[in-house]
């Protein structure tokens, strides 16, 4: 038996759960990972302006929105070398790929159907069915509720009937917080979870000392 040293790669993607029940419905796991993950974050914050005699104290008022990008590459190029294995493949492409991620941005037709037939009853307040819960995952140590804000696909090459068989898919994500979503709901909990993950990493890094800084004291 033959024992091999590479490491077990774990892949980055989103789990779409049910917004009532909390089932999943849905696994999207990235086919490559991504070179880069830009993150970004706005501070949510009051206070700190000069005017008066005094500025008042800065406080921060809530989570930082935070704010994710990446691109991510899907190829069916491994897949239709092994076309008894991958009959999909062979016959859509990777159109199945980019059609699951194309249902994060848009309701189900069942959805819609149901919005028209309440239209057309006379239904006088009429509201949409509450958006599925989407998580990215990127690791174990970070787990967040997101909704989508940018999502952009360019296919790149085709097949003899047109399916899609390479495409570049860019990702915009907005992490929500307790704000959006309150204390008392999974999310908010997944919410503050990540948040005391990112606290106890933080308390991994240790302190630097004054003397690292050039100082002996504080002035």
């Amino acid at each position: 038996m033959s024992l091999s040293s590479s490491p077990h790669l774990v892949k980055g993607g989103l789990v779409v759960l049910d917004a009532l029940s909390g089932a999943v419905k849905r696994t999207i796991a990235l086919q490559y990972n991504p070179d880069t993950l830009t993150r970004s974050y706005q501070v949510q914050g009051v206070g700190g302006e000069g005017g008066g005699e005094r500025a008042q104290p800065f406080r921060l008022k809530g989570p930082a929105i935070e704010t994710l990008k990446l691109d991510a590459e899907i190829d069916a190029t491994d897949a239709l070398e092994q076309p008894d294995q991958h009959a999909n493949a062979l016959a859509y492409g990777i159109a199945p790929q980019l059609a699951a991620l194309e249902g994060l941005v848009n309701p189900s037709s069942a959805e819609l159907q149901a919005l028209g037939e309440q239209a057309a009853a006379g239904t006088l307040e009429i509201l949409a069915a509450p958006a599925p819960l989407i998580l990215f995952i990127w690791s174990a140590s970070r787990v967040v509720p997101v909704r989508v804000t940018d999502f952009s696909i360019t296919e790149e090459a085709f097949d003899a009937v047109l399916n899609p068989i390479r495409a570049k898919v860019s990702l915009g994500l907005r992490v929500l917080t307790t704000d959006d979503l309150g204390f008392t709901q999974r999310g908010g909990a997944m919410f503050i979870n990540h948040l005391r993950t990112r606290e106890a990493l933080a308390g991994k890094t240790g302190s630097a000392s004054l003397q690292s800084f050039g100082l002996s004291a504080l002035p």
